[in-house]
């Protein structure tokens, strides 16, 4: 198997496993740099991201147009996030844009900041900013990223952490490899339940620089780090494209 095809499969299988765990949902999607053509990325066409099979697959130029000059297939609106990211962090070989739930309250407040709170999610890091479309491009957005301008702002703002919150829409997140993003795109919704839960009982304790900074030194794809990747790919129905 070559490593493009390696990748395409790949991109499958993120897409089934974060839909299987609720971190995408219909209008989500998640992609992969190429392998071997870092000014290129593996994005899904605009499906729904549980039903994404190999055939879904596009190759896209970092400014979001097809590779395939006679692609004819419905494309997701807002890849630009993708390519935004990319074309800013050389260092981010995956990405994916999610709408759950749990991370909004925290997207639209005035006071509180999401913090890592549970051991699995160390890695996301300290800081964790907020991007308001409206503070570059007005108050008269859908809040949909629609073009490079709106991507390279967005990834402006995410600038070297793991991820960004997106007012009242959801949240970019990062990885070092695909199993590392999906791995932590998977807990970052508990991380915001377990948070939101200890606010209503009052003071809680986040994770210290510390502890953050020694989950950032592990391995992303050691062994161990990948037993998940293996195990939601089986429960979402394509181990046998692992």
């Amino acid at each position: 198997m070559t490593p493009v095809e390696r990748t395409i499969r790949d991109v499958v299988i993120a897409n089934r496993i974060l839909a299987l765990n609720n971190v995408l949902d219909a209008y989500g999607h998640v992609s992969m740099r190429h392998p071997e053509r870092p000014d290129r990325y593996f994005l899904a066409r605009s499906v729904s991201p549980a039903i994404v099979d190999i055939g879904d697959i596009v190759e896209f130029h970092l400014d979001g147009t097809p590779v395939d000059k006679d692609e004819r297939r419905p494309l997701y609106l807002e890849r630009f996030i993708h390519g935004g990211v990319y074309e800013k962090r050389e260092d981010v070989k995956a990405c994916l844009h999610s709408h759950a739930d749990e991370i909004l309250p925290f997207s639209i407040s005035k006071t509180t900041r999401l913090r890592p709170v549970i051991h699995a999610v160390g890695d996301i890091g300290e800081n964790i900013p907020v991007w308001d479309i409206a503070d570059k491009f007005g108050d008269d957005t859908t809040l949909l990223v629609t073009n490079m301008d709106h991507g390279r702002d967005l990834a402006m703002c995410l600038d070297c952490n793991r991820m960004a919150l997106m007012r009242g829409h959801g949240f970019v997140c990062v990885g070092r490899s695909i199993n590392d993003l999906v791995r932590i795109s998977v807990y970052i919704p508990r991380n915001a339940r377990t948070q939101f839960a200890a606010m209503q009982m009052g003071e809680y304790k986040a994770l210290s620089r510390g502890e953050i900074e020694a989950r950032l030194a592990l391995d992303p794809d050691a062994p161990a780090m990948r037993r998940g990747w293996e195990y939601w790919a089986k429960e979402a129905g394509c181990e046998h494209l692992l």
